[in-house]
């Protein structure tokens, strides 16, 4: 079982390796710029912030935060959109904060649903707000890799960032349990992410 799982996380990590150079070379109507599918506030119903969203300490941001969201995965739009909804909810209404807490989600769907979105501090990890980009992949992935799908708009977000100037071409990629006491991204996407580019194991 360890082998199996160790193939598939390597699998999932050249998909990613590989992806920013198949779709430049795919899309040449937009110069080569990869363009994800973002799912935009008002398209899944996100509600107000309750205040003004702050901005960033630091732009372009200068770390990327990879999370997961503990509970099931979605694979359609509407369930995706519904579960980004219930995060709002309850980061706003249960821990009292301004806004849903991650700046982007990620539904194995692969589209990108918009949280605070870029340029905004978050709430998601509490030493780095100021200063990163934090993407949650929705689904609990402690004993499972996010589909192929989540890791493709995952990869075509951040290359996204870097050619708008949102997030530093020299980032550093960390999961959350490196910035907090968490067991957060899951232990099965942690291991994947050390494969990605820019995963760094200390900030």
């Amino acid at each position: 079982m360890y082998i199996a799982r160790r193939t598939t996380v390597l699998i999932f990590a050249a998909v990613y390796v590989t992806l920013v150079a198949q779709e430049a070379a795919a899309r040449p109507n937009t110069g080569g710029q990869i363009i994800p599918n973002i799912i935009s506030r008002a398209q899944w119903g996100a509600k107000s912030p309750k205040s003004p969203l702050s901005n960033l300490a630091k732009k372009p941001a200068p770390y990327v935060i990879i999370h997961h969201s503990t509970d099931t995965g979605c694979e359609t739009q509407a369930l995706c959109q519904a579960k980004v909804r219930g995060f709002q909810n309850y980061h706003m209404n249960s821990k009292g904060w301004t806004d849903i807490g991650y700046n982007f989600l990620v539904g194995e769907d692969g589209n990108v649903y918009e949280g605070r979105g870029w340029g905004k501090k978050g709430s998601h990890s509490k030493p780095f707000n100021g200063k990163s980009i934090g993407i949650c992949i929705i689904g609990d992935y402690s004993n499972r890799t996010p589909k192929p799908a989540a890791v493709q708009a995952v990869s075509k977000l951040i290359a996204y960032g870097v050619s708008n100037d949102e997030i530093k071409s020299d980032y550093i990629l960390l999961g959350h349990r490196q910035t907090g006491q968490t067991t957060c991204p899951g232990n099965s996407l942690y291991g994947m992410i050390k494969s990605w580019p820019h995963w760094q194991s200390s900030a």
